[in-house]
């Protein structure tokens, strides 16, 4: 169980003009373990059918996987998310599945240099004889796009927009922020806002000008879920930081060697996307085959 501390004040009271823009986010609080099949995991062994053959990616664009030669040799998808529908029920399962895993090419892709993932949606019941084994990494894959087993501990929290808020509503509230950053030593863009963290629902993570992406139907899509390289950064320590985690982080540093007991609480998967940046999925809920699409970015 990982916990998120409350806030010093009641942000739709506070700041009520963002009442309206609150959604809900699933916070997933990955910690390294063992995750069998059968489990809700991050970079765990997925419920993948016998016959189904796995999937791989032979970097088509000029400058996939970093050799910056076309035509190279398959490499196989390593596995990121397998989300089952009773851990996380906010998700837009298509009708007759309650299994959705994410995989992605550990290479960097264009158009964004990072690595380009896929979504599986599948029926528990209908998967039959299940693969013992994932295939290996690729030997020339970058480690830190492999993430280490996790299981999770997901957790409900209320977001409120951050690069999303609209300027109109920033310019009714910037006097009221300044007004809770001196009173509290809260600020609203770091604490009170968007949760940091490998999450599903709620604002994309950005740490660069929103990009939402528009299905092929014309519908602005949503964000599903995003795959973030920490789980908290500079300045999270105040709200992001699990309550259950607070004593064994109390001193941390950016400083710290990668083996620190810290990075198992700041990074447990040992993800380094970019610059720490996140990889933000997006799917059109209102098309029944759920089409998606992906956005990365970083500081």
């Amino acid at each position: 169980m990982r916990t998120t501390g409350s806030s010093p004040i009641v942000v739709s009271e506070v700041f009520p003009q963002v009442a309206s823009l609150a959604m809900t986010a699933v916070r997933l609080h990955p910690r390294r373990g063992a995750p069998t099949a059968e489990q809700s995991s991050m970079g765990g062994p997925l419920l993948w059918p016998a016959t189904e053959p796995w999937p791989m990616c032979d970097g088509p664009d000029p400058y996939d996987h970093l050799d910056e030669q076309p035509g190279e040799v398959e490499v196989p998808l390593v596995p990121v998310l397998q989300l089952l529908a009773e851990d996380v029920p906010e998700l837009p399962f298509p009708a007759g599945t309650d299994v959705l895993q994410v995989l992605w090419c550990p290479f960097d892709h264009q158009p964004w240099s990072s690595p380009r993932p896929q979504l599986r949606w599948r029926r528990r019941a209908e998967i039959g004889d299940r693969r013992q084994a994932m295939p290996e990494p690729d030997g020339e894959a970058d480690p830190w796009h492999v993430p280490d087993p996790c299981v999770l501990h997901p957790e409900r929290v209320t977001e409120y927009p951050k690069h999303d808020l609209p300027a109109a509503v920033w310019s009714q509230i910037r006097d009221d922020i300044a007004a809770v950053e001196r009173d509290t030593g809260w600020q609203y863009e770091d604490d009170l806002s968007v949760a940091s963290g490998t999450k599903v629902g709620g604002y994309p993570g950005w740490t660069q000008v929103p990009d939402w992406p528009v299905c092929g139907c014309g519908a602005r899509m949503d964000h599903l879920l995003t795959v973030a390289s920490w789980e908290f950064s500079r300045g999270d320590e105040k709200r992001w930081v699990p309550l259950q985690d607070r004593e064994a982080m109390a001193g941390w540093g950016f400083d710290a060697a990668d083996d620190h007991p810290w990075r198992r609480i700041q990074n447990p998967a040992g993800l380094m996307l970019g610059d720490v940046g996140g990889i933000y999925v997006f799917v059109c809920a209102t098309c029944a085959d759920r089409p998606f699409d992906y956005r990365f970015d970083c500081s």
